[in-house]
């Protein structure tokens, strides 16, 4: 048996065991049994259960990242449309299917009790993902607006669709079965989370550029000179329905 094929096969032997019982709950022992290896493989492969626990978080990351790859942004893309394929991904990645798999299973156990695999996960895969949504809602927020703004209204966009994949069984509880595969689909999903971040948006804007303009106001009575108000750079439409995604 190729090394390669042994990192493999335990990786893919413990991916599923440590989604189900945590990192405490799963033993070496149980691994090597489901990978047809020698306990002493851990070891020899990974360093400790430790490093194969990172490894296959990772690993089951990347699965995911896999099947629903990020959008391509193009050069003609608005700010909004940009916005729009984001939550599309986002939400899809945390919904792509019920019950969800043992790889999304795992990365939601990090995302809520990080180790230090979650650590790594957050700054080799979340954090750039984090990063493209601030520049974004930055184009779409008037060029004043602080970075502690921005990242507050990318955290709120973010929990919107988290909260639909780590509190989907007491949704389906508290709707009818009906509602939920009529209403709660995907990208039924992804267009109301859009559209609520997007109004969102709109009202930080209008504050930001309301504030700036008393601020004006302010320093014209002092006799100062006045401080233009930014313009924001994004172009809101009067309604998300009344513009349709560029092709």
């Amino acid at each position: 048996m190729s090394t390669d094929d042994t990192k493999t096969r335990l990786l893919d032997a413990a991916g599923p065991i440590f989604a189900e019982a945590g990192y405490d709950g799963a033993t070496i022992r149980d691994i090597c049994k489901a990978a047809g290896v020698n306990v002493a493989s851990v070891n020899y492969y990974f360093g400790d259960k430790q490093r194969l626990y990172v490894d296959a978080v990772k690993t089951a990351h990347r699965q995911t990242v896999e099947r629903i790859p990020q959008p391509d942004f193009g050069p003609d893309m608005t700010p909004e449309d940009k916005l729009r394929a984001l939550i599309q991904m986002m939400i899809q990645r945390m919904l792509a299917s019920h019950p969800a798999p043992w790889q999304l299973r795992l990365v939601m156990r990090e995302v809520l009790h990080p180790s230090e695999a979650g650590r790594e996960l957050v700054e080799d895969y979340f954090r750039p993902i984090f990063n493209l949504l601030v520049e974004i809602v930055g184009e779409l927020l008037p060029a004043s607006t602080s970075r502690e703004v921005k990242h507050r209204v990318a955290f709120s966009i973010v929990g919107q669709c988290v909260y639909h994949r780590i509190a989907r069984d007491v949704v389906t509880i508290l709707l009818s079965q009906e509602e939920m595969e009529l209403h709660y689909t995907p990208d039924r999903l992804a267009k109301h989370i859009f559209e609520f971040s997007l109004g969102g948006l709109r009202a930080v804007a209008a504050r930001s550029c309301g504030e700036a303009c008393e601020s004006a106001d302010d320093e014209s009575q002092s006799g100062r000179a006045p401080v233009a108000a930014s313009s924001h750079r994004g172009q809101f439409p009067d309604s998300p329905s009344e513009r349709e995604p560029s092709t």
